[in-house]
């Protein structure tokens, strides 16, 4: 085991496929971030809002009101210069902490995507991804390298891999397969589509895309890595991904799916792109510097070897909680589990004042935006979070002995609304933590899969 560990640290690829991953990764982020500033959800999403639901252990995390302007334009900036690869190793790390912090900003604006991002710019932080056909390179020759550890490349292949592959796990389920739910609720709405439109209305259509979305999640990674089936699978990404983007309002993220895949192509495909590119913006080509590895990276080998695996674990961590996980969100976040639930909700919070016994209901837009307002109503660490905030409110302002009640009903993947959570309990009472939330109700059905 140990001599085959040697073996594969050992083994080079050409720098080229990082650093064409590294220019098509900054191209999707500086577009993305432009796109948010130019629709105006800063404003939307980060400013107006009066309360903002932080994640857990991240309370700290907050907007910076109209200097969250400055997050932004600062990952502006930062994704051009990792476009060029300027200032390579800075950029990096201060696109990695701004895109990550508004991430963790308010949770209500938690996507897969988002967190896939993250996960891709810390992964960059470790890697030498400004060794070649970057600006770095060109004023400093000596950092121009050929060849660099298969393993930088490898990693993030893995990243890949467990993104789509885990996608596909989490569509093993009852809802998916037998009622194809929520695809069922969803296509239908695109009526008005040229020739799709009539097609998305029928059921036989709704199992197709349930079951071939499954398929396409578990086996792309195997045609991707196989290279006889790599051209067929990419076109498959293109295919999938591009009509998602048609079917589904989710930003960039497809085209983000479609350029990572090409971190699977032989390093021929890379240099070709490099060459192509060179001749475009007439850049004369350097002398390699470096032709082989340079001394070992131990360190950064372990942190990114530890986040794999802890990639590979946390997803399984809905193991640890009894209830039905699409009904309580119990370690459903941070685990590759897409567009699988279409749930909606009603929760009308009532504040006791427990010395006067008087009380009063809530009408949730006083607090809340209605993009919050919706979030919350079917997630219990929101439902629990506003509670206290409810009761925060109101003890500030000289009420004592707050008492914090909600009656909530969520309906999921097209059943019934069902009671949510406990009306008895007083949520200004319970603690947020990782521990199960015995205030929510039983889930009257059964979803049987993984």
């Amino acid at each position: 085991m140990e001599t085959y560990f040697n073996t594969y640290f050992s083994k080079e690829t050409k720098t080229a496929n990082l650093a064409v991953f590294r220019v098509f990764f900054g191209i999707m982020m500086f577009f993305s971030t432009l796109r948010f500033l130019s629709y105006g959800w800063v404003d939307k999403l980060y400013i107006q809002p009066k309360f903002f639901f932080s994640y857990y252990g991240f309370e700290w995390i907050k907007p910076l009101g109209v200097y969250t302007y400055a997050l932004f334009i600062v990952c502006l900036i930062s994704s051009f210069l990792i476009i060029i690869g300027y200032k390579y190793r800075y950029s990096i790390i201060v696109f990695f902490l701004c895109f990550t912090y508004i991430e963790l900003m308010d949770k209500t604006t938690y996507l897969n995507h988002y967190y896939f991002v993250s996960c891709l710019s810390f992964l960059l932080l470790f890697l030498p991804a400004n060794r070649r056909f970057s600006l770095d390179a060109y004023l400093d020759n000596s950092l121009n390298q050929e060849y660099i550890p298969k393993w930088n490349v490898d990693c993030i292949k893995v990243m890949l891999f467990i993104v789509y592959f885990y996608a596909g796990l989490a569509k093993l389920n009852s809802d998916w397969l037998l009622d194809a739910m929520p695809l069922k609720i969803w296509l239908p709405s695109n009526y008005d589509l040229p020739i799709l439109g009539s097609l998305l209305q029928k059921e036989w259509v709704h199992y197709a895309f349930s079951w071939g979305g499954a398929l396409y999640d578990l086996m792309i990674p195997f045609l991707l890595l196989y290279k006889p089936t790599r051209w067929f699978g990419f076109f498959m990404v293109v295919v999938f991904h591009v009509l998602t983007r048609i079917l589904f309002p989710i930003g960039v993220f497809p085209f983000v799916m479609i350029v990572s895949a090409l971190i699977f192509f032989d390093s021929d495909f890379h240099e070709k792109l490099i060459h192509k590119a060179s001749k475009l913006l007439k850049l004369k080509p350097l002398n390699n510097s470096v032709v082989g590895q340079r001394s070992p990276r131990k360190i950064p080998l372990l942190i990114i070897g530890l986040f794999l695996l802890i990639q590979l674990l946390l997803p399984w961590r809905y193991l640890l909680y009894q209830n039905e996980l699409f009904w309580t969100e119990e370690g459903y976040r941070f685990s590759w589990r897409v567009m699988l639930m279409e749930k909606a909700g009603y929760a009308q919070f009532k504040v006791v004042d427990s010395t006067s016994g008087k009380s009063f209901l809530i009408d949730n837009n006083d607090f809340l935006t209605s993009f919050q307002e919706k979030q919350m109503s079917t997630q219990p660490d929101f439902i629990l979070q506003y509670a206290h905030y409810l009761a925060d409110h109101f003890s500030e302002n000289g009420a004592k002995n707050i008492e914090v009640y909600v009656e909530s009903y969520v309906a999921i993947n097209g059943r019934l609304s069902q009671p949510y959570v406990d009306p008895k309990v007083d949520l200004a009472k319970e603690k947020d933590s990782f521990a199960p939330k015995n205030w929510i109700l039983n889930f009257n059905d059964d979803i049987k899969g993984l």
